[in-house]
C-alpha cells in the first residue's frame, strides 16, 4: 500500500489505467456486439478522456471516502491486511462504478432524454465486470507491480521503524 502522497499518486495512476482501460474495452465490446482486435485500439481514444476523470474522482473524492468508510468496518490495527484492502476496494468500486458510468453516459452515449435510464443500465452492466476485474485481476496486478517498483522504499521504512 502507498506510504506517502507521491506513492498514492503513482498507485492511483496505475490502478486507473488498468481499471479504466479494461472497462472501456468491455463497454466498446458490448456496443459492438463482441470483442475484436479493434476494441483494444479504440479504447485508447476514450482512455485519454476517461483516465483523467477517473484519477480526479478516485484521488480526491471516492478514494478518501472509501478509506474513511472502510475504517468504520475494519480496524487497521487489529484486522488482517487482506480484509482492509478488500474493504477499501469494494467501497471504491461502489463509488467509482456509478460515477464513471455517468461520465461514460454523458460523453459517449447518445442518451437524449433517457439519460437516467441509460446511466442506470450502464451502471448495472458495468458493476459486475468492475467488481470482479478489480478484485481478481486489476487489484492484485497493480499491487504486485507497485510493490516491485517501491520495494526498496518499503524495506527502508521497515528498517527505520
Amino acid at each position: 500500500m502507498p506510504k506517502n502522497k507521491f506513492q498514492e499518486v503513482i498507485f492511483t495512476i496505475m490502478m486507473v489505467f488498468v481499471m479504466v482501460y479494461a472497462m472501456i474495452c468491455y463497454n466498446i465490446s458490448l456496443n459492438m456486439g463482441g470483442m475484436s482486435n479493434e476494441v483494444f485500439l479504440a479504447a485508447f481514444h476514450e482512455l485519454i478522456i476517461m483516465g483523467p476523470i477517473a484519477f480526479i474522482l478516485d484521488f480526491f473524492l471516492v478514494g478518501p471516502i472509501a478509506k474513511k468508510k472502510a475504517f468504520m468496518i475494519v480496524n487497521p490495527q487489529k484486522d488482517n491486511p487482506f480484509m482492509i484492502v478488500l474493504a477499501i476496494s469494494v467501497l471504491s468500486i461502489i463509488g467509482m462504478c456509478p460515477l464513471m458510468s455517468l461520465a461514460a453516459t454523458l460523453l459517449f452515449k447518445d442518451a437524449g432524454n433517457q439519460i437516467i435510464a441509460v446511466w442506470f443500465q450502464t451502471t448495472v452492466f458495468n458493476f459486475p465486470m468492475a467488481f470482479f476485474w478489480q478484485l481478481c485481476f486489476a487489484g492484485p496486478i497493480v499491487k504486485k507491480v507497485f510493490w516491485v517498483i517501491f520495494r526498496e522504499e518499503q524495506k527502508e521504512e521497515v528498517a527505520f521503524d
